[in-house]
């Protein structure tokens, strides 16, 4: 019931676990805190030769994690299959990878990696600064295909000061670098790889190696026995893809998985045993964010944008979800640089809407489509429309084939009003970017990012952030509804499961079983 699409450039994940029930720490007066942020000990005997299934909701298209976008791949593959030079824990703080250490000059213009001397890719070539170097500049060539190269835009050059050692230097400072070589813009790939080919198969360098896809159903990863650094701790793990997570629920009771990610809150009575059961409570960056057209149509009125905000009471529909998820009011998450709580813009007025409405020319009423992926409820298109009709705006809502809404929404911007959440972390700068499909362009927004970026400190750059994001918020460029919390269901004996940000990424180095007896 609580599935919907995250973006991370045009790509699905999952937003789940909206409602709640009681389970875990949480109790039916306090239904958003419906399972806990703590889980078992690894066991002392663990079973290494153990197969973890996993519940997960949105399958890749493709396996090309160079070329396509999706937080469905990275969900999957990074950390696992492949790696960059930095990754990020599940608190999302930066943390090494194929670089083991690294240095910055001064200035903040120069960084020298240090890469693990040991490191190769699954077919069994030593990973050198040569393979690294080459990766990086597929990313920051001209017309490069990267999803995240925007990632790497500040970078100058790179090169190889020795077989371990990478020297990458910028054209000017950048507080975001770091963070962005966390992603798929550092993945290291032999040099020469030729991407076309990674459609359904893989060379990475990760703790895990791709067994198998079966299309429409499952991708199985085993353990790489050959790695590098810490050899994983489970023989094979296989991704279910279930979209219904009633059918979920019923897999996990029933055996066929061991994890289920995203679930459904109000389907949780069947796990309230705790000798069986645990119901892990997660933060994510996702923001489920109505989208509006603000290069044409009725939504290039800001009044029209800022009617469309006051007449929805996010927090009903939080409530009506069942209250795993947190108010936001703007375009950064609490768990990101440069929050702050900006629910009280355009907060719930519908007088104010009817007005604002009649100021832009709409006293007779407006009528407006949304088009959202088919994979979301269809109860929260209700809700919108229900809220919306109070105030004179009629909403059709239109659900459509995700793959329909990547090419008249994100690809061609041919909609007015669109519902999707935006998963990945740090992304203001889709808010920075004219061209992005929102069609928000403000020239001040742009200058403050940007300044951000180059700042000298953290402390300067989230103030940059702070005010950048206020200003999109009073623009009203998007209505971001609630940044959802999730929830995993985890069979007993298995530990080192993924809690937070798990439809960004889903590290599976911890992940055991405990030894049957």
């Amino acid at each position: 019931m609580r599935r919907t699409t995250a973006l991370r450039l045009a790509a699905a994940a999952v937003l789940a676990g909206l409602a709640a029930t009681a389970c875990g720490t949480g109790s039916a007066d306090d239904p958003a805190n419906a399972g806990q942020t703590s889980q078992a000990a690894e066991p002392a005997a663990i079973d290494t030769g153990a197969t973890v299934d996993v519940r997960l909701v949105l399958e890749p298209t493709s396996l090309d994690i160079a070329s396509t976008a999706g937080a469905a791949l990275d969900q999957i593959l990074l950390d696992n299959i492949y790696q960059g030079l930095l990754t990020r824990d599940e608190n999302n703080k930066i943390e090494p990878s194929l670089a083991t250490s690294y240095d910055t000059s001064p200035d903040g213009l120069t960084y020298t990696f240090r890469l693990a001397k040991s490191a190769t890719f699954h077919d069994g070539t030593k990973v050198t600064a040569a393979d690294a170097v080459w990766s990086l500049q597929q990313v920051t060539a001209k017309g490069s295909k990267n999803p995240d190269a925007a990632a790497l835009a500040s970078v100058k050059s790179v090169s190889a000061s020795d077989d371990h050692t990478v020297v990458v230097t910028l054209k000017h400072r950048d507080t975001g670098f770091t963070w962005g070589l966390t992603g798929r813009a550092a993945v290291v790939f032999k040099k020469g790889t030729d991407f076309s080919s990674l459609a359904g198969n893989e060379n990475g360098t990760g703790p895990f190696k791709l067994s198998g896809w079966k299309r429409g159903s499952s991708i199985t990863f085993v353990r790489n026995d050959a790695y590098w650094g810490k050899k994983a701790k489970v023989a094979k793990v296989v991704f279910h893809y279930i979209k219904d997570d009633n059918a979920a629920g019923n897999a996990q009771q029933t055996g066929q998985t061991d994890i289920e990610t995203a679930a459904d809150a109000t389907l949780l009575q069947p796990f309230s045993d705790k000798s069986k059961y645990t119901v892990l409570r997660g933060d994510t960056t996702d923001k489920f964010t109505l989208a509006f057209n603000n290069a044409s149509g009725p939504t290039k009125d800001v009044r029209v944008r800022r009617a469309i905000r006051r007449a929805i009471d996010n927090a009903g529909l939080i409530k009506a979800l069942g209250g795993a998820a947190k108010p936001v009011g703007g375009p950064v998450p609490a768990t990101d640089p440069g929050y702050e709580d900006l629910t009280a813009i355009d907060a719930y007025d519908p007088a104010g809407a009817k007005k604002a409405l009649r100021q832009a020319g709409y006293r007779g009423g407006l009528k407006l489509t949304l088009q959202i992926p088919n994979i979301y409820p269809a109860e929260i298109g209700d809700y919108l429309a229900s809220e919306l009709k109070r105030v004179g705006i009629q909403l059709i809502v239109r659900q459509v084939e995700f793959q329909t809404w990547l090419d008249s929404v994100y690809t061609k911007h041919d909609y007015q009003l669109s519902l999707v959440d935006h998963a990945e972390a740090r992304d203001l700068n889709n808010f920075a970017n004219p061209a992005y499909y929102f069609g928000y362009d403000n020239a001040d927004v742009q200058k403050w990012y940007a300044a951000a970026q180059t700042a000298s400190s953290d402390a300067e750059r989230d103030a940059l952030l702070k005010k950048a994001a206020r200003q999109v918020s009073e623009d009203a460029a998007a209505d971001w509804l609630f940044v959802n919390q999730t929830l995993t269901v985890v069979h007993s004996g298995v530990t080192g499961v993924p809690r937070n940000f798990t439809s960004n990424r889903y590290d599976l180095a911890d992940l055991a079983v405990a030894k049957k007896k």
